[in-house]
């Protein structure tokens, strides 16, 4: 199969067997595999991942949030926060969606196929976060819920204490050292009105600048403050 054709019947079938669910509409998995460059090439797919990625990010971050409640009932709002955004992050869809083998299914134009699109983790977060919300869709809250329940309760269980999120390792290590706290801002924007991609720069006093993106602001800030640490760490500060 050309990266610009629709996946086959079967390999559509496959991956609903992946996400184990019976899709009565497999265009929804033809869509969230969908890449915005093949799809603009190829009008027998009338959309992109993009809108399903938009819906899957809201329920995924239904049900952790209940998974969390119920598997930590004495902990803080603080700490179980700090496990949401571990566990909602892109490197935990990145990780599932690999654990699967979802990856190998992306309809991708040519030329990101060449330039080796496919193995981005931020793409098959995406594709991930899409295939949740085609779940969704096709089998409402429970359907999707069993699958990320299913996927997710390894990550759950992998830290007992709460893991650190990158915003506040950052202002810990500012504090720590008497500096101002970091200042986020926004300065730039992409992506449709229905699903923006911010960028968002952190500044620290004395260090150069950093920049991250997130499908929404929290996001972006905790990849412009994880992308600092990463600057830091180098620098041997």
């Amino acid at each position: 199969m050309s990266s610009t054709e629709l996946t086959g019947f079967a390999e559509l079938k496959l991956v609903a067997e992946k996400l184990n669910h019976k899709f009565s509409k497999l265009s929804l998995v033809q869509q969230a595999l969908t890449h915005p460059s093949a799809c603009g090439r190829n009008r027998i797919i009338a959309d992109s991942y993009e809108r399903l990625e938009f819906l899957g990010d809201r329920v995924l971050g239904l049900v952790v949030a209940d998974m969390l409640l119920r598997n930590f009932p004495d902990e803080s709002e603080g700490s179980l926060a700090k496990r949401f955004t571990a566990l909602v992050r892109r490197e935990a869809l990145a990780l599932v969606a690999r654990s699967l083998g979802l990856e190998k299914s992306i309809v991708l134009a040519k030329g990101e196929e060449e330039s080796g699109e496919r193995d981005n983790p931020a793409l098959q977060a995406d594709v991930c976060e899409a295939l949740i919300g085609a779940l969704y869709l096709d089998g409402g809250y429970s359907s999707a819920q069993m699958f990320i329940e299913s996927n997710w309760l390894a990550l759950l269980n992998q830290d007992i204490a709460p893991p650190q999120d990158a915003k506040t390792t950052l202002q810990e290590w500012a504090q720590g050292r008497g500096l101002p706290l970091p200042i986020y801002r926004e300065v730039g924007r992409s992506g449709p009105p229905h699903a923006p991609v911010f960028d968002i720069e952190v500044d620290v006093k004395g260090l150069d600048p950093a920049v991250g993106q997130g499908n929404s602001k929290r996001k972006g800030e905790q990849e412009a403050a994880n992308e600092l640490l990463k600057l830091i760490k180098k620098s041997g500060n």
